[in-house]
């Protein structure tokens, strides 16, 4: 077997081990709970919620530009090995945890889980960077278009798994991924090899620090502004959510300042004058803000509303809403590789383009559906938006990838991942805090407008947090389970999904006409990146010859040895003579 097809082949398991690992979690938060022993609708333990939700994303944004630059200097197998490694320790931790430890046992698992975190960050950051080293330019895109149905289908099976394995025990949902993340530790320590050079500076310790610092203030920051705060819905007003953020982007300058200054800093600013990488970037970050949170609440219309009017109860739901976004799934998995194989012919200006405008138009489709929607209608919507992000997500990626220096990959790939973290999650917060505040500006008049029902039912229903109410449906629990009696004709499938449809459906649309906008911008930064570009087939590496020049720290570096072996071209005879010499 030709080494690139190994490289492919490793990538793409790793992908579909942290696919699942990611969507099997969601799916079993209330077995995970009950077998804690924790009430996730109790006093304060919304914030552990969240926490365990949230927390593996804020590690991987964070210290994703870091990994990167490790990478390149340490060797991108090396540490791609290393996270196949920390995640398989993460998960056989996580599989150990007692049942029955309450809160102890729910802050270890989002300790481990953002340790897992690290392990992820790793395998994020070096798959696309060893699959650009390993394929042709010319095969990227089908390359990336390839892994990326990994990442995919392992999404729709964590669900899948998550349903079945929960309902016997929840630790297995940590143990099916153990001999994924064995066997793909064993492959890639014995099979892979370092093909890119490494670069053989030292690590910039000041920009490290104020990135990382940076980059936690700000998820920190935006994570809380989910949880309410004196008597609102959202955090928005805690002045400690301000703090963070705020804090986070003068670190953010000050890094922006230092790496400007240090001989050899965490990445080359100049990057971002390669056309292809700054747009590809920007429009990768409109698309992650645009489709980011509006899947979670497509989620939540189908869990909390669509599926318990039509019968089905809410344990069953999470998985069932799986099932039914199999449409998105199928074609992501049909057109992911049909824009990579493109990409590679064409490039990617047209088809991101392309991809970016139609998942925009299934956005304003879905605006036009009631909240007891037709089902053959929502599938064919969600299937043209998984058209769209397959057109979009492996051209853009290879676009990126093909636009750099092979010495920096490592850490190019680890600014394209952070991107994609940050406006995902920055998107979460827009958009949770749109729907959530339309939300609980509508539904007290819908609870008011109810017939037949005590004032104290009245009240009681209007104490219960909207954030609470949409937060349980996303987990597969009635909001009214514990508060009202279960014989109650509130208990039913259909009360709690007929008093908040036509409430979140306003929420919905607006935040879907948000998405809408994003996309849109984000189609026109595509379209802006330019014809096709391929780093070395544009620039030649010995004067580099681009529009990012080679700063006097390049200079210096080429007169290393290991910098010389960095050379796309072989070296010519004169500079072995020279090394030999030097030697």
């Amino acid at each position: 077997m030709q080494y690139k097809w190994t490289v492919l082949l490793n990538t793409t398991l790793g992908g579909l081990m942290a696919a699942i690992d990611m969507n099997i979690l969601m799916i079993s938060m209330p077995t995970i709970f009950r077998g804690l022993g924790i009430n996730p609708l109790g006093n304060g333990e919304f914030t552990v919620l969240l926490w365990l939700l949230m927390g593996y994303s804020i590690v991987m944004a964070t210290f994703l530009i870091t990994f990167g630059r490790l990478s390149d200097i340490y060797g991108r197998t090396r540490l791609y090995t290393i996270g196949f490694t920390i995640f398989t320790i993460g998960a056989i931790l996580l599989s150990i945890i007692p049942d029955g430890s309450g809160n102890t046992g729910a802050y270890l698992l989002i300790g481990l889980r953002m340790f897992q975190a690290i392990g992820g960050g790793f395998l994020m950051v070096n798959s696309a960077a060893l699959l650009t080293d390993a394929f042709p330019s010319n095969e990227l895109g089908k390359a990336l278009g390839i892994n990326q149905i990994s990442f995919i289908a392992g999404s729709f099976i964590g669900l899948i798994l998550g349903g079945v394995l929960a309902a016997y025990n929840w630790h297995l949902v940590f143990i099916v991924t153990v001999p994924f993340a064995v066997a793909g530790s064993a492959w890639s320590y014995f099979k892979l090899h370092e093909i890119a050079k490494r670069v053989k500076v030292p690590m910039d310790l000041a920009g490290n620090v104020t990135i990382g610092l940076s980059l936690v203030l700000m998820m920190v920051g935006i994570t809380y502004t989910f949880v309410p705060y004196n008597g609102s819905s959202m955090g928005w007003g805690n002045p400690w959510v301000w703090t963070s953020i705020i804090s986070g982007l003068i670190l953010m300058f000050v890094f922006i300042y230092i790496e400007t200054k240090v001989k050899y800093p965490l990445f080359r600013l100049d990057l971002f004058k390669i056309r292809p990488f700054s747009f590809g970037n920007i429009s990768g970050f409109m698309a992650s803000m645009g489709r980011g949170a509006i899947m979670f609440l497509v989620i939540i219309w189908l869990q909390g509303i669509w599926l318990p009017l039509h019968g089905y109860s809410y344990e069953d739901a999470p998985l069932w809403a799986g099932i039914y976004m199999l449409p998105m799934t199928v074609g992501l998995v049909i057109f992911g590789p049909i824009g990579g194989v493109l990409t590679d012919k064409y490039g990617a200006r047209v088809l991101a383009t392309v991809g970016m405008i139609i998942t925009a138009l299934s956005f304003f489709l879905l605006t036009l559906l009631p909240y007891d929607f037709n089902l053959p209608i929502f599938l064919v919507i969600l299937f043209i938006n998984g058209t769209g992000a397959g057109l979009f997500i492996a051209p853009n990626m290879a676009a990126i990838m093909n636009s750099l220096p092979k010495k920096d990959r490592g850490v190019g790939s680890g600014i394209r991942a952070t991107f994609m973290n940050i406006g995902q999650t920055i998107s979460m917060a827009i958009f949770f805090s749109i729907a959530i505040s339309v939300f609980s500006t509508h539904l007290p008049d819908s609870i008011h407008n109810l017939k037949g029902q005590s004032p104290a039912i009245i009240n009681l229903l209007l104490h219960i947090p909207p954030s609470g109410m949409l937060f349980a449906a996303l987990m597969g629990i009635n909001p009214l389970a514990g508060i009202v009696p279960p014989g109650s004709p509130l208990m039913s499938n259909s009360f709690f999904p007929t008093l908040i449809g036509p409430s979140f459906m306003i929420g919905l649309q607006i935040a879907l006409y948000v998405g809408i906008v994003l996309s849109i911008v984000g189609a026109v930064f595509s379209a802006m990146r330019g014809k096709h570009y391929i780093h070395e087939s544009n620039v030649d590496d010995d004067d580099e010859k681009s529009s990012a020049k080679p700063s006097e720290d390049d200079e210096e570096q080429d007169d290393d040895e290991d910098e010389k072996e960095e050379e796309p071209e072989p070296p010519k005879p004169k500079v072995k003579t020279k090394k030999k010499r030097d030697k």
